[in-house]
């Protein structure tokens, strides 16, 4: 006996199956019942990455939402992740519901100096995000001392008493676009060099730039602000080696080395 198939029967079965399948998958995804969207945006990216470029060469934030849809008061801690981070780089974070003013507990840099890291389960650092309320996660990045290259943190969202992992988003800094190479047209001269009672400073393009020297040992010994000269007096400072540094927003940071001799 020929046995019929019908195909359209059969593909009409594949495509339910396939749609059943995928709507599975979705309330699975959703079950956790967190959110994870940027501030002032809808999107949910929970298990997702955000990827930005670095607005500037100082520490910024990057606030994120996590909005409790679970049915259930909840209490999350957030743990931090650092997946790959150029040498030197900085970042902190606060932890606090949406109604805090003060931004919730903000940790520095210097607390969250381990990887992984995990905000405080202290009384004074835990609160309560009500069905439908959410809290605000704002991580702070800072780019220490123009080193250019891309971060990559996660942020777990845990509960209270757990280890489990409920929820997590990625961020990812790019900072090697935020960086533009020394302009060919700046031109630094420092005169006399050794130098006794003065040094006279010239810089051709650059403009309101953050004027520091600093001896052999790091010690800052005059900082101030220039645009296209500066005579900086040095008949006090000691005999030795000393290094003057110009930074500008944008520019990597130039530097010259001159002797003081009396």
């Amino acid at each position: 006996m020929i046995k019929f198939v019908n195909y359209k029967t059969q593909t009409m079965k594949i495509l339910l199956y396939t749609f059943v399948l995928l709507c599975s998958i979705t309330a699975l995804a959703q079950q956790d019942g967190i959110v994870i969207t940027l501030e002032g945006q809808t999107t949910d990216i929970s298990g997702q990455t955000h990827t930005m470029v670095a607005p500037d060469t100082s520490m910024f934030d990057v606030p994120f939402q996590i909005k409790n849809q679970t049915g259930s008061a909840k209490q999350w801690l957030i743990s931090r992740y650092r997946i790959s981070v150029p040498s030197g780089w900085k970042d902190g974070l606060c932890w606090g519901h949406s109604t805090d003013p003060f931004g919730g507990t903000c940790y520095s840099s210097t607390q969250m100096a381990s990887n992984s890291w995990t905000s405080s389960a202290s009384q004074s650092a835990l609160f309560t995000i009500e069905d439908g309320e959410y809290g605000k996660m704002k991580p702070q990045i800072d780019p220490y001392n123009f080193v250019s290259g891309q971060a990559h943190y996660r942020y777990y969202i845990k509960e209270v008493g757990s280890n489990l992992n409920l929820d997590s988003v990625d961020l990812i800094i790019d900072f090697t676009a935020s960086i533009k190479p020394v302009k060919d047209d700046i031109t630094i001269s420092i005169v006399p060099n050794p130098a006794s009672d003065f040094i006279s400073i010239t810089a051709n393009g650059m403009d309101n730039a953050s004027l520091k020297m600093v001896d052999v040992l790091g010690n800052i010994v005059y900082r101030d602000v220039m645009s296209n000269s500066k005579t900086i007096v040095t008949s006090n400072f000691k005999t030795g080696v000393y290094f003057v540094t110009l930074e500008q927003t944008g520019i990597k940071p130039v530097s010259r080395k001159i002797i003081i001799r009396h």
